[in-house]
């Protein structure tokens, strides 16, 4: 899981905090119910005061999720204070309504007495770990103030009459043991708890930054590569526009070895000017965060990106077929990007297919999502490469021995131009009976 900030983090567990306590008061009704009509155990609780505890954690659970949903503002920034103060006071009043939800249900004598842990569990992951200990105290001084209260008789204890077979509230020792045992159990909790928690926070916040200094030692190198592949692209276009000059004889005839040697020169020109345009274009990619992007034909696109390889497929006497869905039309995104990633994953496809082999492009709608496929009847990718296929540079065994010339960045710009457009591409193959690429975009530029 990726790393994120302390402010996103506590929004996000405060809002898991509200959807808990929605969860609690429907615990609350169930159990509630059961015992009063189900279990019909003469359980003395007075069901109407928890009913009406259910109804006050509905109405400030409802509160607080409109406070919580105003303290982040619409621009996306995260208010730490404001967003700490409503958990907080949060897990305060939680409590409060606990403590008076066990004086309706039989006091310490009540099992759930066991919740004030798991609120506590709840407080040392959220709060500081000195807020947590003060809400542990809290909480030792309602349920004392409690236990006195209704052993002194001024509020009335109600017994649990059918789960215990004596009422434990006149015997002192035991509930001075209860009480302790409770007490210990809070600070206990919120010791082990908090140093845990401050641990993992202390971790995930150093993870945080250390990816914020990855991703700025990557953008560095991304420009300084850009400038570099940039300069190396205007030196080989001066060399490419010599040798064309020396190739086509305008300073004079050449004899054979020389115009060998010239040529040779030449086409190894090509291909680096090649490989350093396609390098240039993949870190420009890296660097930009924009995308201009438009309604544009799709089954228009796939013609232009058919026709621009149909001499290549033509040459190796491949046959190259179209079959596209008749809803298949419009979708928004970038023309030139998508032309391009077709174009790359055809003449991958043509590349590696031998001679009078088939290569077959579709696309089909799929609701929100057009998927176009090109399958091919070339030589295949190993299983173990296949996860590879999408890395930058990466060109599998038996790709470098049918084609010496390639650069392993087609399939990568491939793959970034897709997801950029909220779209996913993969591949599914076997060894020696061809490959089917297949990639998903999303029709409106959202997600499919």
């Amino acid at each position: 899981m990726e790393p994120i900030p302390r402010n996103a983090r506590l929004v996000r567990r405060a809002y898991w905090l509200i959807r808990i306590r929605w969860i609690a008061i429907i615990g609350v009704i169930l159990a509630t119910f059961v015992a009063g009509r189900v279990l019909v155990l003469q359980v003395s609780v007075n069901q109407i005061a928890l009913y009406c505890v259910a109804a006050v954690l509905t109405v400030y659970n409802s509160v607080f999720l409109i406070l919580l949903n105003r303290a982040v503002k619409p621009n996306g920034e995260r208010v730490f204070s404001a967003v700490h103060r409503i958990v907080s006071v949060q897990i305060s009043l939680d409590l409060i309504l606990l403590t008076v939800l066990l004086h309706f249900s039989g006091g310490v004598e009540n099992p759930f007495m066991i919740y004030f842990v798991f609120h506590m569990v709840i407080a040392s992951i959220l709060l500081p770990a000195w807020e947590s200990y003060l809400q542990a105290a809290l909480a030792v001084c309602l349920v004392v103030l409690l236990v006195l209260l209704e052993h002194q008789g001024i509020i009335h204890h109600y017994c649990l009459k059918g789960l215990l077979p004596d009422c434990i509230m006149g015997d002192r020792r035991l509930i001075v043991v209860m009480v302790t045992v409770f007490t210990t159990t809070l600070f206990m909790i919120i010791y082990m708890t908090s140093s845990i928690s401050t641990q993992l926070r202390d971790q995930e916040e150093a993870y945080w930054q250390a990816n914020i200094q990855l991703k700025e030692k990557d953008k560095v190198k991304d420009e300084y590569v850009s400038r570099v592949t940039h300069d190396i692209k205007g030196h080989l276009a001066a060399i490419q526009s010599c040798l064309e000059v020396v190739v086509n004889r305008t300073l004079g005839p050449l004899n054979e070895r020389q115009s060998d040697f010239v040529g040779r020169a030449q086409k190894r020109t090509a291909t680096l000017a090649n490989f350093v345009r396609t390098l240039l274009r993949l870190t420009q990619m890296r660097l930009s965060d924009k995308l201009e992007v438009h309604e544009f034909s799709l089954t228009e696109t796939i013609a232009d990106a058919v026709s621009s390889v149909e001499s290549r497929a033509q040459n190796k006497s491949i046959v190259l077929t179209t079959a596209v869905g008749p809803s298949v039309d419009k979708i928004v995104g970038n023309k030139f990007s998508i032309e391009e990633v077709i174009v790359n994953v055809l003449l991958n496809a043509i590349k590696y297919t031998p001679e009078k082999g088939a290569v077959e492009i579709s696309a089909v709608d799929k609701g929100d999502c057009v998927q176009i496929e090109v399958k091919d009847t070339g030589i295949g990718i190993p299983a173990d490469e296949i996860p590879r296929v999408f890395d930058e540079f990466f060109r599998g065994a038996k790709a470098k021995k049918t084609e010496r010339d390639g650069t392993g960045l087609g399939l990568s710009i491939a793959k970034q131009i897709v997801e950029r457009h909220n779209g996913s591409i993969w591949v599914e193959s076997t060894q020696g009976e061809g490959s089917i690429f297949k990639l998903t975009l999303p029709i409106t530029g959202r997600h499919c």
